[in-house]
């Protein structure tokens, strides 16, 4: 995976807005259009994201 690419899309920055995050000591990049995937479905990013399995989709009390 390329490190300046959108972890979900792997589209890069020429393409798409991309913001930077840190996990687990190293930098990643997720475009807006995927951020949503990250905080609601965080398992669609196995095998993409390392610790992906882990984590847990935000839980909303709307």
């Amino acid at each position: 995976m390329n490190p300046t690419h959108c972890v979900a899309c792997e589209r890069g920055s020429d393409l798409t807005p991309l913001l930077t995050l840190e996990y687990r000591g190293s930098s990643f990049r997720i475009c807006a259009q995927h951020l949503p995937l990250l905080i609601h479905d965080p398992a669609q990013l196995i095998g993409r994201l390392a610790g992906a399995e882990t984590m847990q989709p935000a839980d909303h009390k709307d």
